[in-house]
């Protein structure tokens, strides 16, 4: 079982296209909310572990994993 947390915006379309292929390969995730803002404290640690400015950031076991595009193929991957 891995170990999954989602780093996103509730209403951005590619953080819901990331939920939805977590869903439909039925993993069990954690979501964490981060603010808007590039200057928060959180946001800009997710950006340093995983290179990548924007969210989603996925941790899949420790490793993080940006871009919307990159995230749904490692999660395709692992299933």
């Amino acid at each position: 079982m891995h170990k999954i947390t989602l780093y996103q915006f509730e209403d951005c379309p590619y953080c819901a296209k990331v939920r939805a292929k977590l869903d439909e390969l039925g993993f069990k995730y954690k979501k964490v909310n981060v603010e808007r803002g590039r200057e928060d404290p959180k946001r800009k640690e997710i950006a340093k572990k995983s290179g990548v400015l924007t969210v989603p950031v996925i941790e899949i076991d420790g490793k993080f994993i940006g871009e919307s595009d990159v995230i749904v193929k490692k999660l395709e991957e692992l299933k």
